[in-house]
């Protein structure tokens, strides 16, 4: 349903375990953080902002997507960090075939190619996943059969667009790697200590 400011999202919960969860929590939607804003039964509603909308892909249409609950410190961490904040959106380039799994190939934006490494992780609408192979922009992944069946991964398509989340640690490093090589180089330019010789 259209809103002044974005959507209202209505989302049946299907197998999540909606129990327990209030107004005010946080939901993984499609690889989205969306916060409850309302309860009925096992519907579950949320307000998606404009903003929200600009930087995601499938969340202003209807159809099947993925959930999840936000994690709980002690839980068991069955995945990667994920933050469930969208850093950009990818393009699917070939769902293939292999036995009984199937190899998703996507374009990812310029971005964020540098946070993608080979047997690295990235989250695609929702779903942690191992990098299987990188080249440039376009990186593989082996997707197994209890992920077909998991999740809505088995029903893309090509050129199918999904959001993207890239490894939180490999943002850090990122971001952290200019900053040590500054230091460094402060540091090599700084006068040696003298020793008075007696």
């Amino acid at each position: 349903m259209r809103a002044a400011d974005g959507v209202r999202l209505a989302v049946n919960g299907g197998k999540l375990r909606t129990r327990g969860v209030r107004a005010g929590d946080s939901v993984c939607v499609q690889g989205a953080c969306l916060t409850v804003t309302r309860k009925r039964g096992r519907i579950l509603e949320f307000d998606v902002s404009r903003e929200t909308l600009a930087c995601t892909t499938g969340l202003d249409r209807a159809g099947e997507v993925n959930l999840e609950r936000a994690l709980k410190l002690g839980e068991a961490l069955g995945g990667h960090l994920v933050s469930g904040h969208v850093d950009g959106v990818g393009k699917v380039l070939a769902l293939d075939r292999r036995g009984e799994s199937r190899m998703l190939r996507i374009q990812v934006p310029a971005d964020l190619a540098r946070y993608c490494a080979r047997k690295g992780s990235i989250c695609v609408d929702g779903v942690s996943l191992t990098i299987n192979r990188v080249a440039g922009r376009r990186i593989e992944i082996n997707l197994i059969p209890h992920t077909l069946a998991a999740t809505t991964l088995a029903r893309l398509a090509r050129g199918a667009r999904v959001n993207l989340e890239a490894d939180l640690l490999a943002r850090y490093l990122e971001r952290m790697r200019p900053v040590s090589s500054r230091t460094r180089t402060r540091a090599s330019r700084r006068p040696g200590r003298r020793t008075r010789r007696s």
